[in-house]
């Protein structure tokens, strides 16, 4: 695998109409600097806003993968980036790191539906090697998202490089059960899958063109396989409603007028190739080996969603573990970059756990009896406050929630300087046994609900594991 960073020499174009949207449009890749990523351009818009290709990002999974952001330059206020799928795989299976994408519409052109087109004139434009090393996302515990009623189960494993494997099978005669697998981007990307084409079934088109989508779609863009018996005149129907030609034939290959398949398994490469896209939206390239049963667009997004968050926290881990421990994600100077309380009153040493998914944080204190408040609670039978023991578990739940998604800094991880948490109230606080001197108090808070900038936090404490306090906090994020 690749070490450092890598964008384009020059820029590169190609045009074409959008597959759904049935839009002409240009997509121009541009160089772009070191830890860019990935970002689509609406140049057609006032401002040509960004639209950063992350999973946070993702609007809509109708047969494609839609990005969206904010936008006063939108008609309908956002801006839009539709069926980016293709695009983002050949810039992952070309290991690009970092490349603005410009459209010229709301959609990429489709070419001839498969992400050839796009890896062609980014070969052309040649690549530029990076000073900054590649930010691999190293999976080193396995990661699993299924949806049974769909029969999807997708799964990332750990491994010291990048490999995919996919199965398909829509218990239907007409395709049955494929598999394919990717294990070298350098050697297979380009030869094995780049060209491998989408397809849909015959008996989808009329439903597809319904919901309006499909609109660009022809025979040279699309494969379609025949699913069902169908007389010349309906099928004739058919062609002239959607604007097709109505000299197509069912023919005998399994394949619209007698179309054949590039690879015999094009199917399965195709669901290979739209998982490599839609992967591009964690946001980084991974050292994986991923798994998947009958994926889609929407179950890579799901499974795409709980891979960034576990980026996020390795992110958070790099950034605040100051000194470097086996048992902490922050230790005190960590902390210290973030927190506003000092001496007296900082009352948390490490974070031992932050689950971004679970919205989970767990931190400790040492207790000792150097600590000033036992010289007067109390001289002859040191405990500690039971107002401090909620203000510890309060500091540790604030540091959950100033890395809260709505509130981190522009960089995307870690947090956010310019906010202070300050709490608002607290319910049900229960203290179950004293704290004294030599006791290591564990705490485990939980982000129960949010409202705007408003939040509940479910907290605990613990020594030697016995709870010694409880209690359900409020909190609201304002301006420093």
């Amino acid at each position: 695998m690749l070490i450092h960073q890598r964008t384009l020499k020059k820029s590169c174009s190609f045009s074409g109409v959008g597959l759904h949207t049935g839009n002409t449009s240009t997509v121009t890749f541009h160089p772009a600097p070191e830890g860019y990523g990935y970002r689509f351009v609406r140049a057609d818009l006032s401002g040509a806003p960004e639209i950063p290709a992350l999973v946070d990002n993702v609007v809509d999974i109708s047969r494609g993968t839609t990005l969206a952001v904010p936008s006063d330059g939108a008609p309908d206020g956002e801006a839009k980036a539709h069926t980016v799928e293709h695009v983002l795989a050949a810039l992952a299976g070309l290991q690009i790191d970092n490349c603005k994408i410009e459209l010229t519409a709301n959609e990429p052109p489709v070419g001839d539906g498969s992400a050839m087109p796009f890896v062609e004139v980014l070969q052309q434009a040649g690549f530029q090697e990076q000073q900054v090393p590649k930010d691999y996302l190293v999976i080193d515990k396995t990661v699993h998202y299924a949806n049974e009623a769909k029969g999807v189960d997708i799964v990332a494993l750990p491994t010291d490089d990048f490999r995919i494997t996919v199965m398909v099978d829509y218990q239907n005669p007409a395709l049955g059960s494929q598999h394919t697998g990717l294990f070298d981007l350098e050697k297979e990307f380009v030869s094995d899958f780049a060209a491998a084409r989408t397809f849909c079934f015959l008996t989808e088109v009329e439903m597809l063109h319904k919901q309006g989508l499909i609109k660009g779609g022809n025979l040279d863009n699309a494969v379609v396989i025949v699913d069902k018996d169908m007389g010349d005149a309906e099928l004739k129907e058919l062609m002239r409603s959607l604007g097709l030609s109505d000299s197509t034939t069912l023919g005998t290959s399994g394949v619209l007028n007698n179309g054949t398949f590039r690879f015999k398994n094009e199917p399965a490469r195709h669901k290979l190739l739209d998982m490599l896209g839609d992967l591009a939206l964690v946001g980084a390239p991974m050292k994986a080996q991923i798994l998947a049963a009958r994926p889609g667009h929407a179950s890579n997004v799901e499974f795409a969603r709980k891979v960034r968050k576990l980026y996020e926290q390795k992110q958070f881990i790099k950034k605040y573990q100051v000194r470097k421990s086996n048992d902490a994600v922050m230790d005190i100077a960590g902390i210290m970059k973030v927190m506003p309380h000092r001496y007296p009153f900082l009352l948390v040493d490490r974070i031992t756990e932050y689950d971004a998914e679970n919205k989970r944080i767990i931190g400790y204190k040492n207790v000792t009896i150097n600590e000033p408040f036992f010289n007067g609670h109390f001289p002859e039978r040191p405990v500690m406050p039971g107002v401090l023991i909620v203000e510890a578990m309060g500091q540790t739940g604030g540091l959950l929630l100033l890395n809260t998604p709505s509130f981190k800094d522009d960089g995307g991880s870690g947090f956010n300087s310019n906010k202070l948490v300050f709490f608002t109230g607290m319910n049900n606080v229960k203290f179950r046994k004293p704290v004294t001197p030599g006791d290591q108090v564990f705490f485990d808070v939980r982000m129960t609900r949010q409202r705007f900038t408003m939040f509940t936090l479910e907290a605990k404490a613990f020594v030697s594991g016995e709870l010694v306090a409880e209690a359900e906090l409020t909190a609201a994020i304002v301006d420093k």
